[in-house]
């Protein structure tokens, strides 16, 4: 079997942890039974083999044996094609789950992360931030919102999609973006409520609380 080795920050301030996207990647890893382990890259003095595996400097990456993989998308889709815990290996299944996943990042997250920024920053009263709000309310949650209401995963069953899908929700839920959006917010509480993304997310916080 391969060895598979996430790679994160070696430490991240409070506000963020939490919501570091290599808890995304555990969350699957955790899901599939698949073995793994964390490795560490530098906050705060990021070095050029970091840029080598992230050419942005971000977080995480993969590494299966001599396959590195950046980008929380296309490593969900790696590690869907290994466990039919994640992704269905029928063309229809694989089909639909990809096409959510690409959902939750390009059409939600796209929307929703400078809503979040502006949330972090406490600029709240601004134009700005009033065209962000309502175009991640009336043109992202409230076509969503008929949708989660009528089942309980994106497809017939729960995915990687579900994984980006409700961290991607969770964020807004962060800053009570979901009040409004029942169905929105009962379907991230049944994706946090698992076991596997509690034990992601533990493993997460005691990862970063270790270099404090």
């Amino acid at each position: 079997m391969s060895e598979l080795v996430v790679v994160t920050y070696d430490w991240a301030p409070p506000p963020p942890r939490g919501f570091v996207r290599d808890l995304r990647i555990r969350w699957a890893l955790e899901e599939a039974g698949l073995p793994y382990r964390v490795e560490s890259t530098p906050f705060r003095d990021r070095e050029p083999e970091h840029f080598a595996h992230q050419p942005f400097g971000q977080v995480p990456w993969l590494k299966d044996d001599d396959v590195s993989i950046f980008e929380t998308g296309a490593i969900m889709l790696h590690l869907g094609a290994k466990s039919e815990a994640l992704m269905p290996k029928d063309a229809r299944g694989r089909g639909e789950v990809t096409e959510w996943v690409f959902a939750a990042l390009n059409s939600v997250e796209m929307a929703s992360l400078p809503w979040a920024l502006l949330q972090f920053s406490g600029d709240t009263s601004s134009q700005a931030f009033q065209l962000f709000d309502d175009f991640v309310k009336v043109h992202r949650l409230a076509h969503l919102e008929p949708i989660l209401a009528e089942r309980e995963w994106l497809t017939n069953r729960f995915s990687v999609a579900d994984i980006l899908m409700s961290d991607v929700l969770r964020l807004i839920d962060r800053f009570d973006g979901l009040a409004a959006f029942p169905a929105c917010g009962a379907y991230v509480a049944r994706a946090i409520a698992r076991p596997c993304f509690q034990k992601a997310l533990a493993d997460q916080m005691a990862h970063f609380a270790k270099a404090d």
